[in-house]
């Protein structure tokens, strides 16, 4: 791992720990930009999808801002022709073959490893932004007074908590855990996931397909020169 790499995590861990340290005045203070979204309490699981979608969107077009398109695209290509191509041996039991390119696997795992760490590189950036709108969250989800911190809820109480009904249940109160986690995030999950991807391939196919178009406008240039 590269010192900028752990650099990197290490800015990431201490904004994670300063919002967790502040988050009921982080919250309190994004309350000003984001009650527009908090409908008075009314729909809360519509808040955590817009909520979602804004900070999807924001890690996602910072991400694809960040990488080269044209050169994800071409790795991402080589390692699902790798693939492809290794299974195959394996179905032919082509033994010759499979050594072949067991012999570029460490290549493979490079490209492979290079964009994880690129990934790893907007992360901090990401994180700046993301982890106050997790706290706004938090802080819209307050039901009565928070144990913790002592901070009153504004949208809910404790005789009116944020109840919801999902598949499994009627009434679920988003502030209970299900295990270690809050309910709230892993519905926002469920919910943002299939956004997240969708969202992830219209803007990278934009980007790509702009990048593209000027390389041949640069091309065509070129002949013409």
């Amino acid at each position: 791992m590269s010192s900028k790499t752990m650099i990197g995590m290490m800015l990431v861990l201490v904004v994670m720990m300063v919002v967790m340290m502040f988050r009921a005045q982080i919250g309190q203070a994004l309350d000003f930009v984001f009650k527009y979204i908090a409908f008075d309490g009314q729909y809360p699981v519509l808040t955590l999808v817009i909520a979602g979608v804004i900070m999807i969107t924001f890690s996602t077009i910072v991400r694809s801002l960040m990488t080269d398109p044209i050169k994800m695209a071409r790795n991402q290509q080589i390692q699902s022709d790798f693939n492809k191509e290794f299974r195959q041996a394996r179905i032919e039991n082509n033994l010759f073959k499979m050594k072949k390119l067991q012999e570029m696997q460490p290549q493979i795992m490079a490209m492979s490893m290079e964009a994880s760490t690129q990934q790893m590189k907007t992360m901090p950036i990401t994180m700046v932004v993301l982890m106050p709108v997790y706290a706004w969250v938090w802080y819209f989800l307050i039901a009565g007074v928070d144990a913790t911190t002592g901070v009153e809820g504004v949208y809910f109480t404790a005789t009116n908590p944020p109840l919801v009904d999902i598949p499994w249940a009627a009434d679920f109160d988003l502030n209970t855990t299900i295990w270690f986690f809050p309910s709230w995030i892993i519905i926002y999950t469920l919910v943002s996931m299939p956004i997240g991807q969708i969202e992830n391939r219209l803007i990278r196919y934009f980007l790509l397909n702009r990048k593209l178009k000027e390389l041949d406008r640069l091309a065509q240039r070129a002949e013409i020169e």
